[in-house]
């Protein structure tokens, strides 16, 4: 009852806060999966003009949601009701002093039907962009197209919407209700797209940024992966619909750099290469990861760490199998699995293809493993969910230790967590 009257008053603080300052704009980010990388890199790409609040975690659903917009930090005991009234005086004083921005930027998460659209009941954004319809939480949503229509809810109430044209099937298009939208991706389809001309591991992909009403120009893009580039281009969209020049674009570009534990190229120990996508791991994501590992055509040996995908329900078995089944022998010299899931479904389905396969306990174990089996010029893919896989700790093992802090889940929080969780396998 308490948190629910909380909400409430917060999402009044929200209306009223864009009722006095109508010149704020706000731009939402939806979808399966994308959403921190699209959100990071539309703010960059906005910082060159424009005065932007962006809330740099993830928690984008209920309470944490207006909190973020309005800029006001999560109380510390939320079980407090003195630390809310704290909260609601910081909002009043937001709402009446002068605005410090001119864009905010705000994810959109969902656990379970009908949450997106509830954000419609206090939110009008000037933008959506949403990022991907792909499998998630599929215990609670039970059928692709009841993630379409989840993810797509937020169409109904913004001003304008860009949708990934790359990862949102055409098909579910009736889910899409508002006629004020545009698309964007990498693909020759989409109305804001880049098309590539070359590509380097220090330097990403060089080539053109092509747009409805606008001259192609010539941009670089420091990403790995062609699904790394879809968030980009998105802001590169969003950045031409808030009016940004071609410079203003050219030079955000060359503020973005991967997030964390999203297809971040990290320095490995004996002059590997690791690609660190541990942050977290879905069908589509994972699929897109294995074949930019395939991409790296000269190196000597191709090593995959993958670690259980999470939140699939009834789904888990086939998308496990079906990850396995991509699993090539001929392009990796191994395949390091972490999880139950993967022990159970992946593994007897690449072993099936003839891969080799090295089960392991946990992600240091697994680490410790390819290092032992790692020759000099080898390029290592870790990729993983967050409960009890945590891979980024066998990219520690792996990683030349002045890469620390570009790990996901370093805080002193999480460490303790994973300590606890470690520790129970000695």
């Amino acid at each position: 009852m308490f948190k629910n009257y909380v909400l409430k008053k917060l999402q009044k603080y929200v209306v009223k806060y864009f009722k006095k300052h109508p010149e704020v704009k706000l731009i939402v980010v939806a979808g399966s999966v994308g959403k921190t990388s699209t959100k990071r890199a539309i703010a960059d790409l906005l910082s060159k003009r424009y005065r932007v609040r962006m809330h740099e975690g993830n928690h984008n659903t209920d309470v944490s949601a207006p909190l973020a917009i309005l800029g006001i930090r999560y109380p510390a005991n939320p079980k407090n009701p003195f630390a809310w009234m704290k909260v609601f005086r910081a909002a009043r004083r937001r709402i009446h002093q002068s605005t410090d921005v001119d864009v905010i930027v705000q994810e959109l998460g969902t656990d379970h039907p009908g949450e997106i659209a509830a954000f419609g009941t206090y939110l009008q954004p000037d933008i959506a962009c949403i990022t991907a319809v792909a499998p998630e939480h599929m215990e609670f949503f039970g059928t692709i197209e009841a993630v379409a229509q989840e993810e797509m809810a937020v169409a109904a109430y913004s001003k304008f919407v860009l949708i990934n044209r790359d990862d949102v099937e055409s098909r579910f298009a009736d889910f899409e209700t508002n006629p004020n939208f545009s698309t964007y991706g990498t693909s020759g389809a989409a109305e804001y797209r880049f098309e590539q001309q070359e590509f380097s591991v220090d330097h990403g992909y060089v080539g053109n940024i092509l747009a409805v009403n606008h001259e192609p120009f010539a941009a670089t893009i420091n990403v790995v992966g062609e699904h790394s580039l879809r968030p980009v281009v998105g802001a590169v969209a969003v950045g031409m619909i808030m009016g940004l020049t071609q410079q203003d674009i050219t030079d955000g570009l060359a503020l973005i750099r991967p997030v964390p534990g999203r297809m971040n190229i990290l320095r490995g120990i004996g002059g590997t290469t690791i690609i660190d996508d541990t942050y977290n791991s879905s069908p589509a994501a994972a699929s897109a990861a294995l074949q930019t590992l395939y991409s790296f055509v000269d190196a000597g040996q191709r090593i995959a760490i993958l670690g259980d995908m999470r939140e699939l329900g009834a789904t888990s078995q086939s998308a496990h199998e079906a990850l396995g089944n991509m699993c090539d022998p001929s392009l990796l010299s191994w395949l390091v699995l972490v999880g139950p899931e993967c022990e159970k479904y992946l593994a007897p389905a690449a072993r099936a293809r003839g891969c080799q396969v090295h089960i392991a306990r946990h992600a240091i174990e697994a680490g410790e493993f390819v290092r032992s089996v790692t020759e000099e010029g080898a390029v290592i893919l870790a990729k993983g969910s967050q409960n009890t896989i945590y891979l980024e700790e066998a990219v520690r093992v792996l990683c030349d230790m002045t890469e620390d802090a570009e790990l996901v889940r370093q805080s002193a929080e999480w460490q303790q967590v994973k300590t606890n969780y470690f520790s129970s396998f000695s």
